[in-house]
């Protein structure tokens, strides 16, 4: 189809030259060497020709094109969604039965730790809560014989520090118990357990599992990473020159592996620096849940460069020759030998960005944008007549 379209365009120019530069007879060959030497910039056509090449003109418009973006990246996910589950006083390892891969919940028991030093945080603590309990009445009753002048300040100074000491002592150990799991005000004497659980943090899907039924861990061991990978982010790279076309709110389609499935995301921050081998770095929080969208996958994007309302013609209303653009735009309608004949002016112009059959253009300065008539079709045949006249003989 588009090598039909070519030769109907090399057949339409070919004829549009020789309509323009040949006659026929030499009676027209005459009139031809008395007709008017057209400035360099202005093609001429007779109403016949222009029906034949179908041109037509239009407006320049304003409009808000984007410009696509090709760049690569990795799926990244935020802190919070990201947990490394350790346990503060280590332990022997007496159950573990999760596989990477598999679903928890937060505070979903992992794992079940034994070890002495849990046994000594609880008797520390209900040794401590019971001293607690009888030192504080003392210290009540010795405030009560000081304001009766029965008991001097100084014993009073001693009962007193030591109350505030002991409640000091036992408030360190319930924070002790909860950092392995256990609530203080559940604790009792008959309460007291070897084993604690190790729970997850968040919900998620299990990463990683670095532990076995018997192995010791210590309390700075990596036992389990969970990921949530409900909220993930893209991490994408972009050359320095491209930075001023994109912001916050673009969105962004994206897709891993080489798959043909279809993934989005939103621009939420945009770099702050640029790095030293001259690469600007854009953060995109994903759209929805991708079950096949993981942490650390590498991606394609595609960042859709949105611009301000700029002017645009059709794109097939630019032509190109010797490396420039040019459009043409309505000049004025004449009469010659009593025939009817248009005249079209050749301007050079600067394409930008092209988009959804649209190209943005900038006009030369003082081009009157509202009255312009552009030639929106046509434009390469009149780039062919023009090329054409005067170089075909007859």
């Amino acid at each position: 189809m588009k090598t039909y379209k070519f030769i109907q365009q090399v057949i339409l120019s070919a004829l549009l030259g020789l309509l323009i530069s040949c006659s026929g007879n030499k009676k027209v060959t005459q009139e031809a060497k008395e007709a008017e030497v057209l400035p360099a910039d202005i093609v001429e056509l007779r109403n016949d020709q222009i029906k034949l090449a179908n041109i037509q003109t239009g407006s320049i418009e304003m409009r808000s094109l984007s410009g696509n973006l090709k760049v690569n990246g990795s799926v990244g996910v935020s802190p919070e969604n990201l947990a490394t589950v350790c346990m503060p006083f280590g332990g022997f390892v007496k159950s573990a039965n999760l596989m990477p891969g598999n679903a928890v919940t937060k505070g979903q028991t992992l794992a079940i730790l034994e070890n002495q030093e849990f046994i000594d945080i609880q008797q520390n603590y209900l040794e401590a809560k019971s001293k607690l309990e009888f030192t504080e009445a003392d210290y009540k009753r010795h405030a009560e014989l000081f304001k009766e002048d029965v008991y001097s300040q100084k014993n009073l100074q001693q009962v007193t520090a030591d109350y505030k000491s002991l409640k000091a002592q036992v408030h360190a150990l319930e924070q002790k118990l909860a950092l392995i799991g256990i609530n203080p005000a559940n604790l009792h004497e008959d309460d007291i357990t070897r084993a604690v659980a190790v729970v997850s943090p968040i919900t998620g899907y299990v990463k990683a599992v670095n532990i076995n039924i018997g192995k010791y861990v210590a309390p700075t061991d990596v036992l389990f990473e969970i990921v949530n990978s409900d909220k993930l982010y893209l991490e994408l790279t972009l050359f320095e020159k491209d930075a001023d076309k994109v912001s916050a709110g673009q969105k962004i389609r994206f897709f891993i592996n080489n798959e043909a499935e279809q993934h989005e995301a939103v621009i939420y921050q945009t770099g702050r620096s640029v790095n030293a081998d001259k690469t600007y770095k854009v953060y995109a929080t994903v759209d929805g849940k991708c079950k096949n969208v993981l942490p650390g996958m590498y991606v394609n994007a595609i960042i859709e460069a949105s611009t301000d309302s700029v002017t645009s013609l059709p794109a097939e209303a630019i032509v190109s020759f010797d490396d420039k653009d040019y459009i043409f735009v309505f000049d004025k309608n004449k009469k010659e030998n009593g025939k009817p004949f248009t005249e079209y002016r050749m301007i050079e112009v600067q394409k930008g960005v092209t988009d959804g059959g649209y190209t943005e253009v900038i006009l030369p300065k003082g081009f009157d944008v509202k009255a312009a008539k552009v030639v929106i079709k046509g434009a390469y045949s009149l780039l062919s007549a023009k090329k054409n006249a005067g170089e075909m003989a007859c």
